[in-house]
């Protein structure tokens, strides 16, 4: 059975979200393919990620120390109840992460850069040896399909003027590609300057927003379908 891990980080409800419409669309083609058995939705702006703590650095550091741990070794590892308190909220969301075949993840551009929301994730995931194998030491993400759907109010895409503002893709593409996934199963859509119908130093690009809007919905589910297909290549 093939699955897939949704996540949203815009802090827009549904009709204001552009992120969230594309990846719902990225995730209504999959299901129509896949059904639902294997998807699994997590809204990191309804529910946020706790931020990490003092304690989750210090466990962290002691299980470096020991070189990579099974997750059953961290539990023993832990030493007081905060440690405890911050294991116990990282290994659920690492989980999720290693049971599945694709991530799809919802980025609007706040700042340049990514949401918070997502960040508290990233930040937590990221437990030192989480995703390493404890037998022979290469990823445990190495077969593990990313995909990323951004929304920016403005256009940061190759040649424009603001290309070098944009801090999500070398962020995210460092990041991943950090944790072992390869770069042919990391895939990034863009949706550029969909503030121009609301900014008005922006109107005058409303038919460059449409079209890149457009291009960006077509992209979700030609990806899906296609991660579908190879999916399908792969079981028979």
């Amino acid at each position: 059975m093939m699955s897939l891990l949704h996540l949203d980080s815009s802090a827009d409800h549904f009709d204001d979200s552009v992120s969230r419409r594309l990846t719902a669309l990225f995730a209504d083609t999959w299901r129509r393919l896949h059904g639902t058995a294997g998807y699994r939705y997590r809204d990191l702006a309804a529910e946020p990620v706790p931020p990490v703590t003092s304690a989750y650095a210090t466990l962290g550091r002691r299980v470096e120390r020991h070189g990579v741990v099974p997750a059953a070794g961290v539990t023993a590892l832990a030493e007081d109840p905060a440690e405890r308190r911050e294991w116990a909220l990282t290994l659920p969301l690492v989980t999720e992460v290693l049971a599945v075949d694709t991530v799809l993840l919802g980025v609007p551009m706040y700042n340049f850069s990514v949401p918070a929301t997502l960040k508290a994730w990233i930040d937590r995931v990221s437990f030192p040896g989480a995703f390493t194998d404890p037998d022979g030491g290469g990823s445990l993400l190495g077969r593990t399909r990313v995909v990323v759907v951004t929304a920016r109010g403005g256009a940061y895409g190759p040649g424009t003027p603001r290309e070098a503002f944009d801090f999500q893709t070398p962020y995210l593409r460092a990041y991943f590609g950090n944790l072992g996934v390869t770069e042919e199963n990391l895939s990034f859509v863009h949706a550029e300057l969909t503030r121009a119908g609301d900014v008005p130093e922006l109107g005058r690009f409303r038919t460059l927003a449409a079209d890149s809007l457009t291009a960006a919905r077509t992209a979700v589910i030609v990806l899906a379908s296609r991660l579908a297909n190879a999916d399908t290549a792969t079981m028979t």
